[in-house]
């Protein structure tokens, strides 16, 4: 039945797609849904300057976004790489990722992050860190879609990272969303946006293992149904120090600076902070 529902949403125009995105994301909004809640909760935490009313506004639009990204999962997933290309409508910093240093991709959960390794693998081979489906079927599913041509996936775990090593010895992209909980191991409570957040340190120990340059990439999901733009720009996430709690500081702050840049593309659906708010 998934698979019906995401070819269905691959073989309809992307505004036709989004308009349905955008439809899903005022029922979830209207219906006080789990998904408003963790949204609700997550935007008041961080968010505590803007009046109720800008808020109530911050989280219907997150709603919104967050339809959407469900909604274009199919259209990007059930579609060939070559396909999902034709929608990037403006590529800025592409240059940024060519360097004589390993280059480590940091990629946040903003906008439309499931297209960045599809398009970037079409020139270069790219291996990506993810967390596999606890269900088995969805998780075959869901890899064979992921990982084709010169894009592999990487599981989350210690077979995944020799994975990503080795693909930095052979002077390949890797791309990790470090903006997730991945539990006690491997991680450490660091701000974000005021919040204490459990946060992953792997990025930035293969940054200073490898001397990597470290890029920001990003998709920008554009109004209706437009495309998207594609941006890559490379941050400073290795503190003079030398210190991993700094060092992730450093890479969370990065983060919140893009989020800031459009706060409804950001995916508050995730319970960012579960380690410090009961949601």
């Amino acid at each position: 039945m998934l698979k019906l529902v995401f070819t269905f949403f691959s073989i309809i125009p992307l505004r036709f797609n989004h308009f349905i995105g955008l439809l899903i994301g005022k029922y979830l909004y209207l219906t006080d849904s789990n998904s408003k809640l963790v949204v609700s909760k997550n935007i008041k935490a961080c968010f505590p300057d803007l009046n109720k009313a800008q808020q109530k506004e911050l989280i219907k639009k997150s709603l919104i976004e967050t339809g959407k990204g469900l909604s274009e999962s199919g259209f990007i997933w059930f579609r060939s790489f070559n396909d999902n290309a034709k929608y990037i409508k403006k590529t800025t910093g592409i240059e940024n990722i060519e360097s004589n240093r390993p280059v480590i991709l940091l990629v946040p959960h903003f906008g439309c992050w499931e297209i960045t390794g599809r398009v970037l693998s079409l020139n270069k081979p790219v291996t990506f860190l993810y967390k596999p489906l606890k269900n088995s079927k969805y998780e075959k599913c869901l890899i064979s879609r992921r990982q084709q041509g010169d894009l592999s996936m990487a599981t989350a775990d210690k077979k995944g990272v020799i994975k990503l090593q080795r693909a930095i010895n052979n002077k390949e992209l890797i791309g990790i969303l470090p903006d997730q909980d991945p539990g006690e191991e491997g991680s450490v409570l660091s701000p974000f946006f005021n919040q204490d957040a459990r946060t992953m340190t792997l990025l930035v120990k293969l940054a200073r293992k490898n001397n990597a340059k470290v890029v920001m990439t990003w998709a920008n999901r554009l109004e209706g149904g437009k495309g998207y733009e594609l941006n890559f720009k490379p941050v400073n996430i290795l503190s003079d120090s030398g210190n991993i709690d700094e060092d992730v500081r450093l890479m969370n702050k990065a983060i919140e600076e893009l989020v800031m840049s459009n706060p409804s593309q950001y995916l508050w659906n995730y319970k960012r902070f579960k380690s410090v708010i009961s949601y």
